[in-house]
């Protein structure tokens, strides 16, 4: 699934193509269960002669503003991909939604599993989904004391803490284990043995991990583009994630893979030490 930096590659990709634009029609919306919470022809006649204010980001949604407080909130989960594409491209087979816009070209929503989600969503809309979210990791407000806080007294294992999107808004599995190694914690210590200097650490892992992969533009696994249809490069520098079995980047003892919360967790079990 994509996470905060492919989600926000994304976004930023979609600004210098989409800004500004109106959508002129709905050309295909063949699995009507994406979009939400309003019937498929109501929402097409809805965004129909909306105009596109900004695209930007708010934990793994893509946030399309549109005029008359209006907002296209579009959640890719796990197979999803929005690209801009000309006029004459043809559409892929699991394309379920193209917006066609005031130059003619196209926004597809391509998602292979269909577990994608469109929300169009008004200010009161836009409003529950910020709040269902917690503090978003690059922002200036989330500082180590802040983490220390959304830690203390929590039984729950960090890394299922850290999917927690209640908690900490846009982290996954791929950042997550990326951050807890280089913050050298163990994935199943209890968030309540975190001590503060642990969570200093994992503060400052957190956003290292985060702008790194967006300065490669996400990590590319299977299906994650951005909208001009290009590969992530980030996948190319994991520390941990994905690596079972070849040497740490840090103390050369293999890296271990183990399931935590159903998801594959990567760590060094040298480094990264489970406290008493």
């Amino acid at each position: 699934m994509p996470e905060l930096p492919e989600v926000e590659t994304v976004a930023r990709s979609l600004e210098p193509q989409v800004a500004g634009r109106l959508i002129v029609g709905v050309e295909r919306l063949d699995w009507a269960r994406m979009v939400e919470p309003h019937p498929a022809p109501v929402f097409s006649d809805l965004i129909t002669g909306r105009r596109i204010l900004r695209a930007h980001r708010r934990a793994k949604w893509v946030l399309l503003a549109l005029d008359a407080g209006w907002t296209l909130a579009l959640h890719l989960r796990m197979s999803g991909r929005l690209t801009v594409q000309a006029p004459d491209d043809v559409a892929r087979p699991h394309v379920h939604l193209i917006l066609t816009l005031d130059n003619d070209r196209r926004i597809f929503f391509d998602d292979e599993r269909k577990f994608g989600r469109v929300r169009l969503l008004d200010a009161a809309g836009l409003a529950a989904l910020d709040a269902a979210h917690g503090p978003e990791p690059l922002d200036e407000r989330f500082t180590a004391a802040a983490l220390a806080r959304i830690l203390a007294g929590r039984r729950t294992k960090i890394k299922p803490l850290l999917l927690d999107q209640r908690l900490i808004a846009g982290l996954g599995n791929i950042y997550a284990s990326e951050a807890l190694w280089l913050a050298q914690l163990h994935p199943l210590a209890p968030a309540s043995a975190i001590d503060a200097a642990g969570a200093t650490a994992l503060h400052a892992a957190i956003r290292t991990v985060l702008h790194q992969a967006i300065a490669y533009e996400g990590s590319s696994l299977r299906n994650y583009r951005n909208s001009y249809g290009a590969r992530g490069q980030n996948q190319e520098h994991f520390l941990a994630y994905d690596r079972a079995g070849t040497p740490c980047q840090r103390c050369g003892a293999a890296i271990e893979r183990i399931v935590v919360a159903q998801r594959s967790t990567f760590f060094c079990p040298t480094c990264q030490r489970l406290p008493d």
